[in-house]
């Protein structure tokens, strides 16, 4: 059997420093951890300057499961709605009106 390797994003602390796993949320608000069938999918979703290491899904379980993360997802999509501009300009604050007496 094949073994399928996951492109799994971390951080580091610094050069020669601490790795870390980075954790992502669902929707309902739920931690999971992400993992990518290739460089090219990660880079595409979280950019060409991410870091990242290769797992198996098996390893990935084992590193998250402590965490109670329980939830992996592979090749996740954007799902944040579109920034859009503004259609009109956004009006001034408004200014308190002094009383002359």
């Amino acid at each position: 059997m094949a073994r399928v390797v996951w492109h799994v994003p971390v951080t580091t602390s610094g050069p020669g420093s601490t790795t870390a796993l980075r954790l992502f949320r669902l929707r309902d608000g739920r931690r999971c951890a992400v993992g990518f069938s290739s460089p090219a999918a990660l880079a595409a979703l979280l950019g060409p300057d991410q870091a990242h290491t290769e797992l198996g899904e098996p390893a990935l379980h084992a590193l998250t499961t402590p965490l109670g993360v329980d939830v992996l997802v592979l090749d996740p999509r954007l799902v944040a709605p579109p920034v859009t501009a503004p259609a009109t300009p956004a009006a001034p604050a408004p200014t308190a009106l002094l009383q002359h007496r």
